[in-house]
Protein backbone atom coordinates (compact mmCIF):
# COMPACT_ATOMS: atom_id res chain seq x y z
CA UNK A 1 0.00 0.00 0.00
CA UNK A 2 2.79 2.68 1.15
CA UNK A 3 3.93 1.94 -3.04
CA UNK A 4 0.61 2.65 -4.02
CA UNK A 5 0.10 6.05 -1.85
CA UNK A 6 3.09 7.11 -3.00
CA UNK A 7 2.34 6.63 -6.77
CA UNK A 8 -1.07 8.83 -5.09
CA UNK A 9 1.12 11.34 -3.96
CA UNK A 10 3.13 12.18 -7.05
CA UNK A 11 -0.18 12.06 -9.28
CA UNK A 12 -1.44 14.72 -6.66
CA UNK A 13 2.11 17.07 -6.85
CA UNK A 14 1.75 16.86 -10.89
CA UNK A 15 -1.82 18.27 -10.68
CA UNK A 16 -0.85 21.40 -8.78
CA UNK A 17 2.59 22.68 -9.37
CA UNK A 18 2.45 25.87 -8.37
CA UNK A 19 0.93 24.92 -5.05
CA UNK A 20 3.40 22.50 -4.59
CA UNK A 21 6.38 24.31 -5.69
CA UNK A 22 5.30 27.01 -2.90
CA UNK A 23 4.65 24.52 -0.59
CA UNK A 24 8.44 23.06 -1.22
CA UNK A 25 10.40 26.48 -1.15
CA UNK A 26 8.93 27.20 1.94
CA UNK A 27 10.20 23.81 3.58
CA UNK A 28 13.43 24.13 2.12
CA UNK A 29 14.21 27.62 2.85
CA UNK A 30 12.52 26.86 6.73
CA UNK A 31 14.71 24.06 7.07
CA UNK A 32 17.84 25.37 5.36
CA UNK A 33 18.04 28.61 7.80
CA UNK A 34 18.37 26.46 10.94
CA UNK A 35 20.76 23.84 9.28
CA UNK A 36 23.26 26.07 8.99
CA UNK A 37 22.56 28.41 11.84
CA UNK A 38 23.05 24.30 13.59
CA UNK A 39 25.94 23.84 11.70
CA UNK A 40 27.74 27.17 13.14
CA UNK A 41 26.82 26.40 16.77
CA UNK A 42 27.41 22.57 16.43
CA UNK A 43 31.48 23.71 15.26
CA UNK A 44 31.40 26.20 17.86
CA UNK A 45 30.30 24.16 20.77
CA UNK A 46 31.47 20.98 19.50
CA UNK A 47 33.69 18.84 21.67
CA UNK A 48 37.81 19.91 20.40
CA UNK A 49 39.40 16.57 22.59
CA UNK A 50 36.47 13.76 21.85
CA UNK A 51 36.96 11.17 24.58
CA UNK A 52 39.58 12.76 26.22
CA UNK A 53 38.27 16.35 27.77
CA UNK A 54 36.84 15.14 30.68
CA UNK A 55 40.58 13.81 32.01
CA UNK A 56 42.33 17.28 31.27
CA UNK A 57 41.60 20.29 33.58
CA UNK A 58 42.93 23.57 33.94
CA UNK A 59 44.35 24.57 37.27
CA UNK A 60 43.71 28.60 38.34
CA UNK A 61 44.99 29.91 40.91
CA UNK A 62 44.27 33.93 42.77
CA UNK A 63 47.92 35.17 42.64
CA UNK A 64 46.35 38.78 42.35
CA UNK A 65 43.98 38.94 45.35
CA UNK A 66 40.71 40.49 45.70
CA UNK A 67 41.03 43.97 44.51
CA UNK A 68 42.81 43.17 40.88
CA UNK A 69 40.04 40.75 39.76
CA UNK A 70 36.66 41.64 38.16
CA UNK A 71 33.25 41.31 40.00
CA UNK A 72 32.94 37.86 39.91
CA UNK A 73 36.43 37.13 41.96
CA UNK A 74 37.52 34.62 39.34
CA UNK A 75 41.38 34.02 39.11
CA UNK A 76 42.98 34.32 36.14
CA UNK A 77 42.90 31.81 33.28
CA UNK A 78 46.70 31.62 33.28
CA UNK A 79 49.52 30.94 35.88
CA UNK A 80 52.53 32.90 36.91
CA UNK A 81 55.73 31.38 36.28
CA UNK A 82 56.59 30.79 40.11
CA UNK A 83 53.23 28.65 39.97
CA UNK A 84 53.59 26.63 37.09
CA UNK A 85 56.79 26.10 37.84
CA UNK A 86 55.89 25.05 41.52
CA UNK A 87 53.24 22.95 40.01
CA UNK A 88 55.35 20.83 37.38
CA UNK A 89 57.90 20.09 40.32
CA UNK A 90 55.82 19.21 42.55
CA UNK A 91 54.52 16.01 40.08
CA UNK A 92 50.53 15.83 41.81
CA UNK A 93 49.49 14.84 38.68
CA UNK A 94 49.99 11.54 36.25
CA UNK A 95 50.61 14.19 33.43
CA UNK A 96 51.25 18.10 33.70
CA UNK A 97 52.19 20.68 30.60
CA UNK A 98 52.72 24.42 30.70
CA UNK A 99 53.26 26.32 27.60
CA UNK A 100 53.09 29.95 25.95
CA UNK A 101 52.91 31.46 22.67
CA UNK A 102 55.42 32.67 20.98
CA UNK A 103 56.46 34.05 17.31
CA UNK A 104 59.59 33.46 15.87
CA UNK A 105 61.13 34.55 12.20
CA UNK A 106 62.32 31.13 10.40
CA UNK A 107 65.21 32.01 7.85
CA UNK A 108 65.27 29.58 5.00
CA UNK A 109 68.40 27.41 4.27
CA UNK A 110 68.14 28.48 0.82
CA UNK A 111 69.53 32.10 0.88
CA UNK A 112 66.65 32.68 -2.42
CA UNK A 113 64.21 32.66 -0.11
CA UNK A 114 63.02 35.79 2.20
CA UNK A 115 62.88 34.92 5.81
CA UNK A 116 58.81 34.76 6.82
CA UNK A 117 57.35 34.63 10.48
CA UNK A 118 56.03 31.09 12.24
CA UNK A 119 54.12 30.82 15.69
CA UNK A 120 54.17 28.18 18.01
CA UNK A 121 54.41 27.14 21.42
CA UNK A 122 57.01 26.35 24.20
CA UNK A 123 55.59 23.34 26.26
CA UNK A 124 56.73 20.56 27.99
CA UNK A 125 57.17 17.58 26.85
CA UNK A 126 54.12 15.67 28.25
CA UNK A 127 52.00 18.66 26.11
CA UNK A 128 52.35 16.24 23.45
CA UNK A 129 51.08 12.36 24.44
CA UNK A 130 48.41 14.68 26.88
CA UNK A 131 46.51 16.08 23.78
CA UNK A 132 46.98 13.28 21.61
CA UNK A 133 49.34 15.10 19.21
CA UNK A 134 50.02 12.64 16.21
CA UNK A 135 52.97 12.25 14.49
CA UNK A 136 54.25 11.74 10.87
CA UNK A 137 57.69 11.68 11.33
CA UNK A 138 59.93 11.33 14.78
CA UNK A 139 58.05 12.12 18.18
CA UNK A 140 58.74 14.96 20.89
CA UNK A 141 61.76 15.13 23.17
CA UNK A 142 62.03 13.56 26.00
CA UNK A 143 61.42 15.37 29.30
CA UNK A 144 65.01 15.34 29.80
CA UNK A 145 65.91 16.34 26.49
CA UNK A 146 63.92 19.41 26.90
CA UNK A 147 66.05 20.75 29.13
CA UNK A 148 67.99 23.28 27.79
CA UNK A 149 68.22 21.46 24.77
CA UNK A 150 67.44 23.32 21.02
CA UNK A 151 65.01 20.08 19.97
CA UNK A 152 62.08 21.34 17.92
CA UNK A 153 58.65 19.81 16.38
CA UNK A 154 57.50 21.22 13.48
CA UNK A 155 53.83 20.88 11.64
CA UNK A 156 53.35 18.87 8.47
CA UNK A 157 52.30 22.10 6.86
CA UNK A 158 55.67 23.84 7.97
CA UNK A 159 57.74 20.31 6.53
CA UNK A 160 55.83 20.80 3.49
CA UNK A 161 56.93 24.08 3.01
CA UNK A 162 60.51 23.31 3.92
CA UNK A 163 61.25 20.04 3.10
CA UNK A 164 59.20 19.27 0.50
CA UNK A 165 57.23 16.80 2.97
CA UNK A 166 60.35 14.06 3.06
CA UNK A 167 61.35 13.11 6.57
CA UNK A 168 63.20 16.31 8.04
CA UNK A 169 64.09 14.06 11.41
CA UNK A 170 67.51 15.29 12.40
CA UNK A 171 67.71 18.46 10.20
CA UNK A 172 68.50 21.68 11.09
CA UNK A 173 66.13 24.76 11.38
CA UNK A 174 67.02 28.25 11.69
CA UNK A 175 64.53 30.70 13.98
CA UNK A 176 65.63 33.60 14.57
CA UNK A 177 69.42 33.47 15.43
CA UNK A 178 69.34 30.26 16.30
CA UNK A 179 69.54 26.67 14.83
CA UNK A 180 67.02 24.09 16.15
CA UNK A 181 67.66 20.20 15.34
CA UNK A 182 63.92 18.38 14.24
CA UNK A 183 62.78 15.65 16.38
CA UNK A 184 59.30 15.53 15.28
CA UNK A 185 57.08 16.34 12.51
CA UNK A 186 52.93 16.46 14.06
CA UNK A 187 50.76 15.18 12.16
CA UNK A 188 47.11 16.87 11.27
CA UNK A 189 46.50 18.55 14.73
CA UNK A 190 44.36 21.52 15.78
CA UNK A 191 41.28 21.31 17.98
CA UNK A 192 38.57 23.85 17.16
CA UNK A 193 38.29 25.91 19.92
CA UNK A 194 42.19 26.17 20.67
CA UNK A 195 41.11 25.45 24.03
CA UNK A 196 44.35 25.16 25.13
CA UNK A 197 46.93 28.01 24.47
CA UNK A 198 46.89 31.49 26.63
CA UNK A 199 45.82 32.98 23.59
CA UNK A 200 42.48 31.14 22.98
CA UNK A 201 40.69 34.45 24.00
CA UNK A 202 42.49 36.72 21.14
CA UNK A 203 40.08 37.20 18.10
CA UNK A 204 42.62 38.28 15.24
CA UNK A 205 42.21 36.88 12.26
CA UNK A 206 44.33 33.77 12.56
CA UNK A 207 43.04 32.28 15.79
CA UNK A 208 42.10 29.19 14.30
CA UNK A 209 45.74 28.30 12.21
CA UNK A 210 47.27 25.48 13.51
CA UNK A 211 50.78 25.68 15.14
CA UNK A 212 53.89 25.95 13.06
CA UNK A 213 56.48 24.90 15.56
CA UNK A 214 56.60 23.56 19.23
CA UNK A 215 59.99 23.70 21.26
CA UNK A 216 60.89 23.05 24.61
CA UNK A 217 59.44 25.32 27.21
CA UNK A 218 62.45 25.31 29.54
CA UNK A 219 64.81 26.01 26.97
CA UNK A 220 62.43 29.05 25.51
CA UNK A 221 62.13 30.47 28.89
CA UNK A 222 66.12 29.81 28.96
CA UNK A 223 66.85 32.22 25.87
CA UNK A 224 64.12 34.66 26.73
CA UNK A 225 61.97 34.11 24.14
CA UNK A 226 59.20 36.47 24.69
CA UNK A 227 55.06 35.57 24.58
CA UNK A 228 53.37 36.88 21.87
CA UNK A 229 49.47 37.40 23.04
CA UNK A 230 50.36 40.35 25.42
CA UNK A 231 50.65 41.14 29.08
CA UNK A 232 48.28 39.97 31.42
CA UNK A 233 49.73 41.45 34.84
CA UNK A 234 48.49 43.31 37.93
CA UNK A 235 47.74 47.19 37.85
CA UNK A 236 50.72 47.94 39.94
CA UNK A 237 53.34 45.65 37.60
CA UNK A 238 56.31 47.59 36.73
CA UNK A 239 59.05 45.44 35.47
CA UNK A 240 60.57 45.53 32.61
CA UNK A 241 63.48 42.93 32.56
CA UNK A 242 62.83 38.98 31.54
CA UNK A 243 64.09 38.28 35.46
CA UNK A 244 61.80 40.59 36.84
CA UNK A 245 58.81 39.39 34.74
CA UNK A 246 59.75 36.15 35.62
CA UNK A 247 59.55 36.41 39.50
CA UNK A 248 56.37 38.83 38.95
CA UNK A 249 52.73 38.19 39.18
CA UNK A 250 52.00 38.12 35.44
CA UNK A 251 49.69 35.57 34.39
CA UNK A 252 50.51 33.84 30.92
CA UNK A 253 51.38 30.41 30.95
CA UNK A 254 48.58 28.18 30.05
CA UNK A 255 48.38 25.04 32.31
CA UNK A 256 46.63 21.51 32.49
CA UNK A 257 46.70 18.47 34.30
CA UNK A 258 45.55 14.87 33.29
CA UNK A 259 43.34 13.42 35.73
CA UNK A 260 42.05 10.19 34.86
CA UNK A 261 38.92 9.99 36.94
CA UNK A 262 36.78 12.72 39.41
CA UNK A 263 38.34 11.41 42.72
CA UNK A 264 41.73 12.35 40.77
CA UNK A 265 40.16 15.65 40.24
CA UNK A 266 39.27 16.44 43.13
CA UNK A 267 42.61 15.37 45.33
CA UNK A 268 44.25 18.04 42.61
CA UNK A 269 41.86 20.42 43.34
CA UNK A 270 42.48 19.64 47.42
CA UNK A 271 46.16 19.75 46.53
CA UNK A 272 45.76 23.48 45.07
CA UNK A 273 43.32 24.32 47.94
CA UNK A 274 47.09 23.28 50.39
CA UNK A 275 49.34 25.06 47.83
CA UNK A 276 47.76 28.35 48.33
CA UNK A 277 47.18 28.26 51.64
CA UNK A 278 50.76 27.69 52.07
CA UNK A 279 51.85 30.65 49.58
CA UNK A 280 49.57 32.70 52.43
CA UNK A 281 51.24 30.79 54.97
CA UNK A 282 54.32 32.20 53.47
CA UNK A 283 53.09 35.99 53.09
CA UNK A 284 52.98 35.68 49.39
CA UNK A 285 49.45 36.26 49.16
CA UNK A 286 47.45 37.72 52.02
CA UNK A 287 44.08 36.61 50.98
CA UNK A 288 42.06 33.24 51.62
CA UNK A 289 43.03 30.63 48.83
CA UNK A 290 40.73 30.83 45.53
CA UNK A 291 41.16 28.36 43.21
CA UNK A 292 39.44 26.55 40.36
CA UNK A 293 39.56 23.57 38.52
CA UNK A 294 37.65 23.25 35.26
CA UNK A 295 37.81 20.51 32.75
CA UNK A 296 38.03 21.25 28.80
CA UNK A 297 34.02 21.68 28.05
CA UNK A 298 33.61 23.32 32.06
CA UNK A 299 36.29 26.11 30.56
CA UNK A 300 34.66 26.60 27.38
CA UNK A 301 31.54 27.19 29.21
CA UNK A 302 33.10 29.74 31.96
CA UNK A 303 34.54 31.66 28.86
CA UNK A 304 31.34 31.44 26.57
CA UNK A 305 33.67 30.20 23.78
CA UNK A 306 30.31 30.00 21.56
CA UNK A 307 29.85 33.74 20.75
CA UNK A 308 25.69 34.99 21.90
CA UNK A 309 25.39 35.94 18.60
CA UNK A 310 25.69 31.89 17.43
CA UNK A 311 22.81 30.99 19.75
CA UNK A 312 20.48 34.35 18.44
CA UNK A 313 20.92 33.64 14.86
CA UNK A 314 19.92 30.04 15.63
CA UNK A 315 16.87 30.65 17.47
CA UNK A 316 15.71 33.16 15.29
CA UNK A 317 16.03 30.59 12.32
CA UNK A 318 14.09 28.21 14.83
CA UNK A 319 11.54 31.40 14.37
CA UNK A 320 11.99 31.41 10.81
CA UNK A 321 11.41 27.52 9.90
CA UNK A 322 8.13 27.78 12.59
CA UNK A 323 6.87 30.53 10.31
CA UNK A 324 7.64 28.53 6.97
CA UNK A 325 5.30 25.77 8.70
CA UNK A 326 2.66 27.37 9.46
CA UNK A 327 2.27 28.68 6.08
CA UNK A 328 2.52 25.17 4.95
CA UNK A 329 0.09 24.07 7.34
CA UNK A 330 -2.60 26.36 5.28
CA UNK A 331 -1.23 25.38 2.16
CA UNK A 332 -1.56 21.55 2.75
CA UNK A 333 -5.37 22.50 4.63
CA UNK A 334 -6.04 24.00 0.96
CA UNK A 335 -4.36 21.48 -1.27
CA UNK A 336 -6.19 18.28 1.26
CA UNK A 337 -9.88 20.07 1.42
CA UNK A 338 -10.19 20.79 -2.78
CA UNK A 339 -9.69 16.79 -2.61
CA UNK A 340 -13.12 16.59 -0.76
CA UNK A 341 -14.62 14.67 -3.46
CA UNK A 342 -11.74 12.17 -4.31
CA UNK A 343 -11.56 11.79 -0.29
CA UNK A 344 -15.59 11.07 -0.10
CA UNK A 345 -16.07 8.38 -2.81
CA UNK A 346 -12.97 6.57 -1.29
CA UNK A 347 -14.51 6.52 1.95
CA UNK A 348 -17.76 5.30 0.32
CA UNK A 349 -15.79 2.60 -1.39
CA UNK A 350 -14.43 1.53 2.04
CA UNK A 351 -11.35 3.12 2.72
CA UNK A 352 -11.28 3.72 6.21
CA UNK A 353 -10.20 7.38 8.19
CA UNK A 354 -6.89 5.42 8.95
CA UNK A 355 -6.19 4.64 5.44
CA UNK A 356 -6.96 8.32 4.45
CA UNK A 357 -4.51 9.81 6.87
CA UNK A 358 -2.15 7.38 5.72
CA UNK A 359 -2.54 8.26 2.72
CA UNK A 360 -2.04 11.90 2.60
CA UNK A 361 0.89 11.90 5.17
CA UNK A 362 2.65 9.64 2.93
CA UNK A 363 1.93 12.47 0.40
CA UNK A 364 3.11 15.02 3.15
CA UNK A 365 6.13 13.33 3.74
CA UNK A 366 6.89 13.12 -0.24
CA UNK A 367 6.37 16.63 -0.11
CA UNK A 368 9.26 17.04 2.47
CA UNK A 369 11.81 14.73 1.00
CA UNK A 370 11.80 16.84 -2.08
CA UNK A 371 11.57 20.09 0.08
CA UNK A 372 14.99 18.51 1.72
CA UNK A 373 16.72 18.45 -1.26
CA UNK A 374 15.73 21.98 -1.57
CA UNK A 375 17.19 22.47 1.79
CA UNK A 376 20.46 20.45 1.00
CA UNK A 377 21.16 22.86 -1.51
CA UNK A 378 20.58 26.04 0.20
CA UNK A 379 22.44 24.91 3.56
CA UNK A 380 25.27 24.63 0.89
CA UNK A 381 24.82 27.90 -0.34
CA UNK A 382 24.37 29.10 3.06
CA UNK A 383 27.67 27.44 4.61
CA UNK A 384 29.58 28.46 1.33
CA UNK A 385 28.55 32.11 2.21
CA UNK A 386 28.34 32.07 6.07
CA UNK A 387 31.41 34.53 6.07
CA UNK A 388 28.90 37.04 5.59
CA UNK A 389 26.91 36.59 8.17
CA UNK A 390 29.68 35.53 11.10
CA UNK A 391 33.60 36.45 11.51
CA UNK A 392 35.72 34.62 9.50
CA UNK A 393 37.33 32.72 12.65
CA UNK A 394 33.52 31.46 13.16
CA UNK A 395 32.93 30.90 9.40
CA UNK A 396 35.71 28.66 8.65
CA UNK A 397 34.98 26.05 10.91
CA UNK A 398 31.55 25.83 9.89
CA UNK A 399 31.69 22.16 7.18
CA UNK A 400 28.98 20.03 5.48
CA UNK A 401 29.33 16.54 6.30
CA UNK A 402 27.01 13.55 5.61
CA UNK A 403 25.44 13.69 8.77
CA UNK A 404 24.44 17.46 8.07
CA UNK A 405 22.91 16.57 4.64
CA UNK A 406 21.36 13.29 5.98
CA UNK A 407 19.32 15.69 8.83
CA UNK A 408 18.53 18.37 6.66
CA UNK A 409 16.42 15.89 4.51
CA UNK A 410 15.16 14.11 7.75
CA UNK A 411 14.00 17.44 9.18
CA UNK A 412 12.89 18.94 6.18
CA UNK A 413 10.36 15.55 6.34
CA UNK A 414 9.07 15.20 9.47
CA UNK A 415 8.76 18.98 9.88
CA UNK A 416 6.42 18.53 6.73
CA UNK A 417 5.02 15.67 8.54
CA UNK A 418 4.43 17.43 11.52
CA UNK A 419 2.46 20.35 9.79
CA UNK A 420 0.36 17.90 7.90
CA UNK A 421 -1.17 16.44 10.75
CA UNK A 422 -4.31 19.01 11.13
CA UNK A 423 -4.83 19.17 7.73
CA UNK A 424 -4.79 15.23 7.54
CA UNK A 425 -7.09 15.16 10.63
CA UNK A 426 -9.46 17.70 8.52
CA UNK A 427 -9.29 15.86 5.61
CA UNK A 428 -9.83 12.20 7.09
CA UNK A 429 -13.24 13.49 8.91
CA UNK A 430 -14.88 14.54 5.40
CA UNK A 431 -18.72 12.94 5.43
CA UNK A 432 -18.64 10.78 2.26
CA UNK A 433 -22.63 10.86 2.63
CA UNK A 434 -22.66 14.65 1.97
CA UNK A 435 -19.99 14.78 0.00
CA UNK A 436 -21.54 12.66 -2.59
CA UNK A 437 -24.90 14.45 -2.25
CA UNK A 438 -23.58 17.97 -2.91
CA UNK A 439 -21.48 16.73 -5.83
Amino acid sequence: MLRYYLDLGRRSLARSPVLTALIVVLTGAGVASSMVTFAVLRAMSADPMPGKSAQLYEPQIDNWGPANLGANGEPPLTLSYTDAEALLHAHAAPRQAALYQVGLSLVPMDATRAPFTVKGYAVTANFFPMFNVPFVYGGPWSADEGKGADALVISRRLNERLFGGADSVGREVRLDDHDYRVVGVAGSWNPQPRFYADDRLNDNDDHGDAPDVFLPFAYAVDRQLAFTWGDYCPPDYKGTSWDAHLHSECAWIAFWAELPTPADARRYLGFLHDYATEQQRLGRFSWPPNVRLRNVMQLLDYVHAVPEQTRMSFLLALGLQLVCLVNVVGLLLAKFMRRSTEIGVRRALGASRGAIGLQFLTEAALVGAVGGLLGVLLTGMGVYGAGALFTPKVARLVHIDAGLLGLTVMVSIVATVLAALYPVWRAARVQPGWQLKSN
